[in-house]
């Protein structure tokens, strides 16, 4: 397979050095991404540099996961308008560790001469005295050379630390260390990091008397149609850790993608083909209702990222609020999963001593909860089928509901209508 091409079929490719696709092209290249220790978990936001591994990987190359212990101490500026806070360093070795394991989960690393590798840049910076980096390293850049990157000229009217300064320097020197040890030719990383990325090759070059190979490689950065940042929901960050992001609102996050920013993300976060794309595609064309690439998109990235299972539950759980599930399914789903599912919606106080003797259903919705404005609204709503109590219809005006209702000994789901829910939570 063609790296070059499948990039751009895929509307990854953002720019690239002269001669970069023929190297490719000639040899198996080994070639690096950084990514940045910034918390404990990537995001979806890095899936795309985890997806430019696995397609080079696929491609018949060498990657390797490079993770910065080193530059997560000075922080890049890159697309910065502040300084971000430091990291100690006992939670900056966390984060690294978690998201090595993430990692590990993505590519082979036991596929031969093409196998994955993580490494960490503290391993060789641990041992650099700053008198050593700039006599070694620093004489080969000028002050204008950095001055006129992109990451630079951005911060200077505010104003920009001699720590975040060096940042470019840094990561230069990165490259220029895995092309000497492990003969790495390629950085790879988004299109903001080409200022970066080409310190390196510029390190190389001058370091070597302009003898050294080394070439650059950036993917576009994923946009939303709505102008919104990508990655992010309204709570926040999606994140591949599970503790972070549940697989549910992981789930729900692809399945609720706009339909032109879903025929742009399925080329670029599934491993499916061309062919198989274009026919998903022309498939949803004209039944968007349906939701066939978002429904595609979101198995297969649930799997990849959790596991069967989870996307299994995140399925039972969204059926839920679709109206396709049962009290059964409602009966299977955790304390966190419950909470997932009704993030938001209005949720109600009671006190568990009021089921002991069994409350009565008009009381429920309209006096101990606001659910409806009065017994008579009460009334009128379960004489005409639109009340249901754990998914179950419920018409008997003089039902009443106690603690054999509560779903895992506290809550009780309340559906008014097609799509209106409450959350009461017993006390």
């Amino acid at each position: 397979m063609n790296f070059v091409e499948e990039l751009r079929w895929r509307g990854m490719l953002h720019d690239m050095m002269p001669g970069t696709e023929d190297l490719l092209n000639k040899e198996i290249v080994k070639g690096y991404i950084g990514f940045d220790p910034t918390a404990d978990s990537l995001g979806i936001g890095n899936m795309v540099q985890v997806m430019t591994l696995l397609h080079f990987q696929r491609c018949g190359h060498k990657p390797i996961a490079l993770v910065g212990g080193a530059t997560g101490m000075v922080g890049d500026p890159s697309g910065k308008s502040v300084e971000r806070n430091m990291l100690s360093e006992e939670t900056l070795q966390h984060n690294l560790a978690c998201q090595k394991k993430q990692l590990e989960k993505f590519l082979d690393f036991d596929c031969g001469a093409n196998s994955a590798e993580i490494v960490n840049n503290y391993d060789w910076f641990k041992e650099f005295s700053f008198l050593e980096f700039i006599r070694d390293t620093g004489r080969y850049i000028t002050v204008n050379y950095m001055m006129s990157k992109d990451s630079v000229k951005n911060r200077l009217e505010n104003g920009m630390s001699f720590t975040e300064f060096c940042y470019q320097l840094i990561q230069g020197y990165d490259f220029y260390h895995l092309w000497k040890t492990q003969g790495v030719k390629l950085q790879l990383g988004g299109s903001d990091q080409w200022g970066n990325i080409v310190t390196g090759t510029e390190l190389i070059r001058r370091k070597t008397n302009g003898e050294g190979e080394a070439f650059a490689l950036t993917t576009q950065l994923i946009k939303k149609t709505d102008g919104t940042k990508f990655g992010k929901s309204e709570s926040g960050n999606i994140w591949l850790d599970a503790n972070r992001t549940s697989p549910y609102k992981f789930y729900q996050f692809w399945l609720n993608a706009a339909d032109e920013d879903v025929k742009n993300w399925i080329k670029v976060f599934s491993m499916k083909g061309k062919e198989e794309i274009e026919d998903l595609i022309l498939q949803h064309q004209g039944n968007e209702h349906l939701r066939i690439l978002q429904k595609a998109l979101a198995e297969e990235i649930t799997i990849r990222v959790h596991s069967q299972e989870d996307l299994e539950q995140a399925q039972k759980a969204s059926e839920i609020l679709f109206g396709k599930a049962t009290k059964e399914n409602l009966m299977q789903l955790s304390d966190a999963q419950l909470q997932d599912i009704f993030e938001g919606v209005p949720t109600f106080n009671i006190s568990k001593d009021k089921l002991s003797g069994g409350i009565n259903i008009l009381d429920l919705l309209a006096q101990e909860t606001s659910i409806l404005a009065s017994k008579g609204e009460a009334r009128k709503m379960l004489t005409s089928n639109a009340i249901a109590i754990n998914l179950d219809k419920i018409t008997d005006v003089n039902a009443s509901i106690d603690s054999t209702y509560l779903l895992n000994g506290k809550y009780i789901v309340v559906k008014k209508g097609k799509k209106d829910y409450f959350l009461v939570v017993v006390a």
